[in-house]
């Protein structure tokens, strides 16, 4: 059902998105350039005690009331200092947002969560979504925070959202609609999105990615006067915490990974498996949206899938403006619509919101979905640049000035610094039929946007082979790694692949229900998990829970 949108003025292509969004329909049109090559860490062994990184392991959280909207009484906020380059500690410094919960008890343990990704807040995600964590405090802070490049955390941006300067031209020679006809076309349109990530980003774009993420939880560990770390790590944060305890076997205290994520896999095949779990969970959408009166599809099963196909189509050929600056576009809904299908629990308001789009032409309560689903950030300052992110020794970034594409700019960053596949423009020119095809067929609504996903990587610098390639039999104290049969977003089997990889300190469980992630959908799992963070309880390898509960009600993902 196509929305009743306005037709808009003629802009920029990459201005208009220089995310997934905007140009997926351009993307899938042509070759595309061969990438610059980067370097990948050459040491594997930072530690607190190399040279200038004592001022950093020295430092102790400040904790005060949090600032913002919807911030509950009880959550206290903070931040870290950490190295922006590692391999250079003088050469500058990032300010990393936290918050907690803290103990009830008289214990003096802290939990680190991550809420996955990449490119969510942990902040927002701890502030909204609290209520789940309660039991951890009897005896434990709770603790979460923004990764680089995240949230308040200098938040990455592509400037999505920013109306182009009057005298800007489109670069493409087309509307975002309709698809560049030459090689050069795109690689014109690949370099300029890749020059608006890097001004909109500032020095922390060349620094980001799991691999000083990792380095960075360590000095949150020391800050908050944990000799090892307590970590629960949801999705993405599931590769995050693996690579923690590569890094640093020995801090590994009791470590829960939940949804868990791959460490092998090429994006294009992750990309694959993504849009198929999306698909699946598109359609037990649409299976219950047509049961409701206020389901904008209609209630006829039949026609419903082509419904969204129609709906995402005419988006692309006529996006909708938006309050905040810029369009909000097909492949726009697509992220959106993504978000919404994680938790049972947010099929209401994604309904709701869909159901405004469509009858008023009205994105803004999609908008909350494709921004993270807390609430919508502002748009970026007036001169161009994001508050804080153009700073190697400033602050934390305003609430209020989170760029209002960080989740989906930061996604990117992460993905493609954590990739070390560059192919070609002649080998990648020859697989695009086949690429294609094979996203296609996997998703009608989410191939088109997840293999533009993969093919952004392409012309930015070649991401580092640490996880692929060190990332495995890790000598730390044994982790819980808890995989979902009915996982969307995360397949099961990539729990028991990961377990392979990290070896005998894997301790697998086998969730036999539906959703992302399981600790909120499964009341044994979230059990099980508690009594290993609260008590060091283990259950056996191979153990498992029944299908039980609600669906995940209080993280968003966006990773396969």
């Amino acid at each position: 059902m196509p929305a009743k949108v306005r037709q808009q003025s003629r802009r920029s292509a990459v201005r208009r998105g220089a995310g997934a969004g905007a140009l997926a329909l351009a993307l899938v049109g042509a070759s595309l350039p061969a990438a610059v090559a980067a370097d990948s860490p050459s040491d594997r062994s930072d530690r607190s005690d190399r040279p200038g990184m004592a001022r950093f392991y020295e430092q102790k959280v400040a904790w005060g009331r949090c600032t913002g909207p919807d911030m509950p009484k009880d959550l206290q906020c903070g931040k870290v200092t950490v190295p922006l380059d590692y391999a250079h500690p003088g050469a500058g410094t990032l300010d990393l947002a936290l918050a907690r919960y803290r103990a009830t008890g008289s214990g003096h343990r802290a939990v680190l969560l991550n809420f996955g990704g990449p490119g969510a807040s942990g902040v927002n995600q701890l502030a909204a979504g609290g209520k789940e964590f309660m039991d951890l405090t009897n005896g434990s802070d709770v603790v979460s925070f923004d990764p680089r490049g995240v949230g308040r955390s200098s938040p990455v941006s592509c400037g999505v959202g920013e109306e182009p300067p009057s005298d800007s031209s489109d670069a493409s020679g087309s509307d975002a609609g309709v698809e560049v006809s030459s090689p050069q076309q795109l690689m014109t349109l690949l370099r300029q999105s890749a020059e608006l990530c890097a001004e909109h980003s500032g020095p922390v774009l060349k620094h980001i990615g799991t691999v000083n993420a990792a380095r960075d939880m360590d000095v949150i560990r020391q800050a908050l006067g944990q000799k090892k770390l307590d970590y629960l790590g949801f999705s993405y944060g599931t590769r995050l915490g693996a690579v923690y305890a590569a890094q640093f076997p020995r801090k590994v205290g009791r470590m829960a990974l939940d949804g868990v994520d791959t460490l092998t896999e090429p994006l294009s095949e992750q990309g694959v498996a993504g849009a198929q779990g999306q698909q699946t969970a598109l359609e037990g959408f649409l299976d219950w949206c047509v049961t409701d009166m206020g389901c904008p599809f209609g209630q006829d099963r039949r026609t419903a899938d082509d419904q969204v196909v129609q709906l995402v189509r005419s988006l692309d050929e006529n996006p909708v403006p938006t309050d905040f600056g810029g369009t909000f576009s097909g492949q726009d809904l697509v992220g959106a619509i993504g978000q919404g299908l994680y938790s049972k629990e947010l099929w209401p308001s994604l309904e709701r919101a869909l159901a405004t789009l469509v009858e008023d032409g009205d994105a803004s309560r999609v908008l909350s979905f494709a921004s993270g689903g807390f609430g919508l950030p502002m748009r970026a300052n007036g001169s161009g640049e994001t508050n804080g992110s153009d700073k190697t020794d400033g602050g934390l970034t305003d609430p209020g000035q989170v760029p209002i594409d960080n989740l989906t700019a930061a996604l990117m960053a992460v993905n493609c610094a954590d990739d070390p596949d560059r192919p070609t423009a002649a080998r990648l020119t020859e697989d695009l039929t086949d690429l294609r095809a094979s996203y296609d067929a996997a998703s009608p609504v989410f191939g088109r946007y997840r293999l533009t996903q993969l093919l952004m990587c392409y012309g930015r610098p070649k991401g580092t082979d640490y996880i692929r390639e060190s990332v495995k039999d890790v000598p730390s104290s044994r982790m819980l790694l808890v995989g979902t049969r009915g996982d969307p977003a995360t397949p099961y089997r990539w729990a028991e692949e990961t377990a392979r990889r990290l070896g005998s300190s894997a301790v697998v469980l086998d969730n036999k229900g539906d959703g992302h992630t399981g600790y909120t959908s499964s009341k044994c799992v979230h059990r099980k998990v508690d009594d290993f963070l609260m008590y060091g309880t283990l259950p056996p390898d191979g153990s498992s829970c029944p299908a039980d509960g609600k669906a995940w009600s209080s993280t968003l993902s966006t990773d396969p």
